[in-house]
């Protein structure tokens, strides 16, 4: 079975709805397409939560390392990390309760997105966050 994105009028739903966004994979080099959709998100209103082992703070936010270190939820969570590693952020996703993940552009992987899905996760994939929030007005609630 082929993954089917929501309808344009639902990720504009999720896009309005959430506000803090968990980026999996966040660089501090300004110069990384993740930097600059955080950077334009952070611009838009939304709280930008880096998860990224070995840096202590992106974009004036503290990093952590993993999901599972994180103080709360996220209401989203934005991949920025190549394929082979998104089983793994989709079952953190699952046994931490996380109900929203956000696969960028590139980050492709049919089976795991399905598992999230089965699993309840509302899941966008291969999609930029930052062009979507920006075409469809989107500023967090």
């Amino acid at each position: 079975m082929t993954f089917i994105n929501p309808e344009p009028e639902k990720i504009s739903q999720l896009l309005h709805s959430v506000r803090s966004i968990a980026v999996v994979g966040l660089s501090p080099n300004q110069a990384r397409p993740s930097f600059r959709v955080a950077q334009g998100l952070q611009g838009l209103g939304y709280r930008i939560i880096p998860v990224r082992p070995k840096v202590d703070e992106v974009l004036g936010e503290k990093a952590f390392p993993d999901l599972e270190s994180l103080p709360e939820l996220p209401d989203i969570v934005d991949v920025f990390r190549t394929p082979e590693f998104v089983p793994d952020i989709v079952e953190s996703c699952i046994k931490l309760g996380i109900k929203n993940l956000w696969l960028q552009d590139g980050v492709i992987h049919e089976a795991a997105a399905q598992r999230a899905r089965e699993a309840g996760i509302n899941v966008v994939m291969d999609r930029c966050m930052w062009r979507d929030a920006l075409q469809f007005g989107a500023r967090p609630s």
